[in-house]
């Protein structure tokens, strides 16, 4: 595909925004390519400054599980932006998408909003350690919970994709308050918790990760969790900025039956504005001013665009039968997608949770860690990239980013995905 235009509008990028891009994988330096440049996008399908269509898989990196330019999201994002864009204060519009936001994931009794994913874990570790009074959070190595200067510790994809240590500018101080678990591997956390169990406020994970690639918990892991943190009265903190709303009505707790204390939302609660939140028990969250003395505001924060657009968002999706809808068509390409791997002889894995996935360009069998995830041949998949993407295939730049499946994707874009999928995968294994 001629993306003349692409390459022309990132070297004039890259003399006024630092790096070119607003986020460091966007940059395609991991698959040897120019980023594409996005004019607009409808339904499943983007096109670039170019004109090139893609079937779009990336889904603004999962909030788009409408798709794109969805008519309710539209509509709702319109009729607030006529009354006006921000007032800093209080809108009803903040109370109605929380009270749904509650009848969707039972263990949020109070919730806050926020402008961003990082933000909210930011805030939320911080009411984690104002309640109990302990000072170390765990998280988990290639869990990525935001650039918050505590989680630039063996972080996720946009770390792993760059191939950066941790981050200059996180002082000893902040690393060292911040203990890392193997994910997957409780008796890592375990042995932790015999170290530092007194003072540990809260462990925090993605229940189902999705930054380095999709990896899903073991079948004991996230219950086993639950059991160490009640014993040393710590918090349980689920990172469901990625999760949630998206491999089930009620995220991955639902999913897997498993009852945090505090959850961190984003993405699809924004209806693709930039929108997060945390919240908890009542007990919990009245530790946040202005209830209690655990600090955190912000002036935008409640957004009436971007609440507007979370509440059409949230009513779309609790329509009946939206969730078998999209199990359809996430196991169908993920099936089709493990066929082309077999009848190509490629050595790869397939993991799946609901309508995120990751093909691996991989040896292991199990991909259920950070450490088998890292071992992925990420000049395979660059290979593999250029190729989907010369076909009208729109995916991450990285191999430690998910697929995501949206309620736009046809029948006619699945088979048009897979026959791309098998031409790639031919083409590399040539």
């Amino acid at each position: 595909m001629n993306i003349q235009k692409s390459i022309e509008a990132f070297k004039r990028a890259k003399n006024a925004i630092a790096g070119g891009v607003n986020s460091p994988v966007r940059a395609y330096s991991s698959v040897d390519s120019t980023p594409l440049f996005i004019d607009r996008g409808k339904g499943s399908k983007v096109w670039d400054i170019d004109g090139n269509e893609y079937i779009d898989f990336v889904s603004s990196y999962g909030p788009l599980i409408l798709g794109h330019a969805h008519p309710r999201i539209l509509e709702a994002v319109t009729k607030a932006a006529e009354k006006g864009t921000s007032f800093g204060a209080p809108t009803e519009t903040e109370t109605e998408i929380a009270e749904l936001v509650k009848e969707m994931v039972p263990s949020i009794e109070r919730i806050r909003f926020v402008n961003s994913g990082t933000e909210a874990t930011m805030s939320g570790i911080r009411l984690a350690r104002g309640y109990t009074g302990k000072d170390y959070i765990v998280k988990f190595s290639g869990c990525f919970h935001g650039h918050g200067d505590a989680f630039l510790i063996q972080a996720g994809s946009g770390v792993m994709t760059l191939g950066l240590p941790d981050s200059p500018g996180v002082t000893k101080g902040t690393a060292g308050d911040t203990l890392v678990a193997h994910y997957n591997d409780l008796e890592s956390v375990q042995q932790l918790f015999d170290q530092y169990g007194d003072n540990i406020a809260g462990v925090i994970l993605e229940p189902v990760a999705g930054n380095m690639g999709t990896v899903p918990p073991d079948p004991s892991f996230l219950k086993g969790l639950k059991k160490i943190t009640k014993k040393h009265q710590s918090l349980l903190i689920f990172d469901e900025v990625m999760t949630g709303f998206r491999v089930a009505r009620g995220g991955a707790q639902e999913y897997y039956d498993v009852t945090p204390d505090m959850t961190i939302l984003g993405k699809i609660i924004g209806g693709g504005l930039p929108v997060g939140a945390f919240g908890g028990s009542k007990e919990i969250m009245e530790h946040l001013s202005p209830a209690g003395p655990v600090y955190q505001s912000g002036t935008l924060s409640g957004n009436p665009l971007a609440m507007s657009a979370g509440k059409a968002m949230l009513n779309e999706l609790n329509k009946e039968g939206f969730y078998e809808n999209m199990e359809s068509k996430s196991k169908k390409i993920a099936e089709g997608m493990e066929q082309n791997i077999k009848d190509n002889g490629i050595t790869g894995t397939v993991n799946r949770v609901g309508s995120m996935m990751t093909l691996f360009f991989n040896e292991k069998e199990q991909i259920n860690s950070f450490e088998s995830a890292s071992a992925s041949d990420t000049k395979r998949y660059a290979e593999f990239f250029r190729s989907i993407s010369n076909k009208g295939i729109y995916l991450a730049p990285s191999q430690f980013e998910c697929m995501f499946v949206s309620e736009a994707h046809s029948d006619d874009d699945i088979s048009a995905f897979l026959e791309a999928h098998y031409k790639a995968l031919q083409e590399i294994n040539s």
